[in-house]
């Protein structure tokens, strides 16, 4: 296997980590100490210091090296090579192995004749990938779910959630929607959340999927792009001590139909005429037959945003699932009776990749309700077994800080994995210590257009704190400076991916697709037609890579990607701006973002009456999770000759 070698730096770690092992008084800060200590020393020509390297055992108990020695290959290098140069073959050994079920299996698995940019999968098939997320036996759990000021959990098995499922689709019917109606979810990730997305899916309808935080101009919003036909929502629920409201949200967004979730021991909300509570809605659990489609059919609409104000409405279809399972399954190692657990929402792209990815591999969803930041999650994460943890850098942080996960157990977990943000060494590091570094954190990013992630990890190579080891399987990229050359090891770029794969988007509702991914693209170093993602990589020795941030006008906040347009919508029409520019910065150089305000202001403004009202602004009309960190006040902002704002030249400037 590629990668393995101990060079006397790596040795000297894991020596090190032997003793963290046996000697519970090596705290932490003398952990990073030794850490930096070899990482600062070390030869800039090799490979970012490993953390974890993967035994011989592991890797050959893995997913991804049991399908690695069935095709014959024991270099990981020359597989991956293989998955972008022969992807219909690569697609096809993925399909089956997971399993999915076709009603009319596909007359190939890839047709090329129009190109790399417009491919067609499975041309032919007819399936609803819903019944391949169904397939365990009854009596195996599929969802585990805790909660705030409680140990008692709840567990509902593959029949139990099958039934539940049978009956969002009969409900669905009786009161009139059809396949191809399109009903948002607008809720925190629940057990009624997962069955509402799987009955809404097999019963030939599409998810709209919008994010609880969000306020209800952006819900409108949302609702409007992706034409929604109903909605499902909770009256309310409890997260961090605080009540928080959906449906009057919902009232006032004007959406249409809504299916109310309602505590039957609270005070029942009073519905608007043709609203529904979710128990009148539901009907018999008797089996529904789930509507086959084809593999472009749409079953999520899902947003992101983009550089021009409007978030992007991107459809998923009964293809994208098994890119989000192929992840899961061959990067993450989830396998029949993982337990997987990834704090989210259903309004983002890992809500359904969390169903897809532990459902399609036959495993167990941990949800929590509630905040995961406290030490209530991570006893929960303990009791609940779960092998796979996936984290957002944020919250990790958070984690580091409070001694939250102090009494926790987490003997079972298996993989961490990361995404959202990028993420710092040092919380990096801490995370797999709480596991004696038996557990690797599997870097993973990626997004809603491509259906899971582009770069990433896996656990036959070895892991080093906040890098990432590999493209994903089926995928390339190129990492181009701006004079559009491939940059050398130590450098870093815009990442530019080499389609075609199963899970990139082919359509947008609200843009047009070809102008926002291939326009004004380069082409890759030996030709390649490239696709246009925005983030940008540092490219270190080895094959190894570092996010740093985006290379566009979009940031990650908090793990939500939002648009910089988007931010300046609101704050430009507060009475004391003039003209403001939201940045994204990453402190030190590395981990989370954190957004700068630059503004030019009225005479006389008070700075900090200014901050504090903008941040109760962003909070009410976007998103109470988008937090300014510092707000500059100038006399004009940097523009290029055709008047395009240089967020760039302010992000370089910012602590300068």
């Amino acid at each position: 296997m590629n990668n393995l070698e101990i060079d006397e730096q790596t040795a000297e770690w894991l020596s090190f980590v032997e003793r963290v092992r046996t000697d519970p008084a090596v705290g932490f800060d003398e952990q990073w100490a030794r850490f930096l200590e070899l990482s600062n020393s070390r030869d800039a020509s090799l490979v970012p210091l490993p953390t974890w390297m993967p035994s011989h055992e592991r890797i050959g108990a893995s997913n991804l090296g049991r399908l690695m020695a069935g095709l014959g290959f024991d270099s990981y290098d020359d597989f991956h090579r293989w998955t972008v140069e022969h992807r219909a073959d690569f697609w096809r050994a993925v399909i089956d192995d997971l399993g999915i079920v076709f009603n009319h299996p596909p007359k190939r698995i890839l047709d090329a004749t129009n190109g790399p940019t417009d491919p067609r999968w499975l041309p032919g098939a007819r399936f609803n990938i819903a019944d391949s997320c169904l397939q365990s036996e009854d009596c195996v759990l599929a969802i585990v779910q805790g909660g705030e000021g409680t140990e008692i959990d709840t567990y509902v098995t593959y029949g139990e959630l099958e039934s539940l499922v049978n009956r969002v689709g009969n409900g669905l019917r009786r009161h009139g929607f059809a396949p191809g109606s399109r009903i948002a979810l607008y809720m925190p990730m629940n057990i009624e959340c997962v069955a509402a997305y799987l009955g809404i899916v097999r019963a030939g309808c599409a998810v709209v999927s919008i994010a609880d935080s969000f306020a209800p101009q952006e819900v409108e919003r949302r609702l409007e792009i992706a034409a929604a036909d109903g909605v499902i929502t909770v009256d309310e629920f409890s997260r961090g001590g605080r009540i928080i409201g959906l449906y009057h949200k919902i009232r006032e967004a004007a959406a249409p139909r809504a299916i109310v979730i309602a505590d039957r021991e609270a005070t029942l909300p009073l519905l608007r005429d043709g609203d529904l509570f979710w128990n009148d809605f539901l009907g018999e659990a008797t089996a529904f037959p789930s509507h086959p489609g084809g593999p472009d059919d749409p079953t999520n609409v899902l947003f992101s945003s983009g550089t021009t104000g409007d978030p992007k409405a991107i459809p998923w279809s009964h293809l994208t699932p098994i890119k989000c399972a192929m992840d899961g399954r061959f990067h993450q190692d989830v396998r029949p009776g993982s337990v997987v657990c990834w704090p989210t929402n259903i309004g983002w792209m890992m809500g359904p990749w969390l169903i897809y990815a532990t459902l399609l591999n036959r495993g167990c969803i941990a949800l929590y309700q509630g905040l995961p930041s406290g030490p209530d999650f991570a006893r929960f994460v303990g009791r609940a077994g779960v092998s796979m943890l996936g984290v957002v850098p944020s919250l990790v942080r958070a984690w580091r800080e409070s001694g939250a996960c102090d009494d926790a157990d987490w003997s079972r977990i298996e993989v961490f994995s990361s995404t959202g943000e990028p993420s710092n060494r040092r919380d990096s590091l801490w995370l797999t210590a709480q596991t004696g570094y038996r557990a690797p954190v599997i870097e993973y990013c990626g997004g809603t257009e491509i259906g899971g992630g582009y770069v990433t990890g896996t656990v036959v190579q070895p892991a080093s704190p906040s890098t990432f080891t590999t493209p994903a399987l089926g995928l390339d990229l190129v990492v181009l400076d701006d004079a559009g050359d491939a940059v050398a090891d130590g450098d870093e770029g815009e990442v530019f991916l080499v389609p075609p794969s199963i899970g990139l988007s082919q359509a947008l509702l609200n843009r047009d697709h070809d102008k926002v991914y291939h326009d004004g693209c380069p082409s890759g170093p030996a030709g390649e037609v490239l696709r246009r993602h925005g983030d940008q990589l540092a490219r270190l020795p080895g094959g190894f890579f570092r996010a740093q941030g985006r290379a566009d006008d979009t940031m990650n906040l908090g793990g939500i990607k939002v648009s910089s347009l988007e931010l300046e919508r609101v704050m430009d029409h507060h009475p004391e701006v003039i003209e403001s520019a939201a940045v994204a910065v990453q402190p030190g150089g590395e981990g989370a973002e954190q957004l700068v305000v630059f503004a030019i202001t009225k005479a006389g403004t008070d700075e900090e009456e200014l901050l504090v009202d903008l941040r109760r602004r962003i909070a009410a009309e976007l998103n109470p999770l988008f937090k300014i960190h510092d707000l500059v006040v100038v006399e004009s902002l940097p523009r290029t000759a055709s008047n395009k704002l240089m967020r760039r030249t302010l992000r370089a400037s910012y602590g300068s």
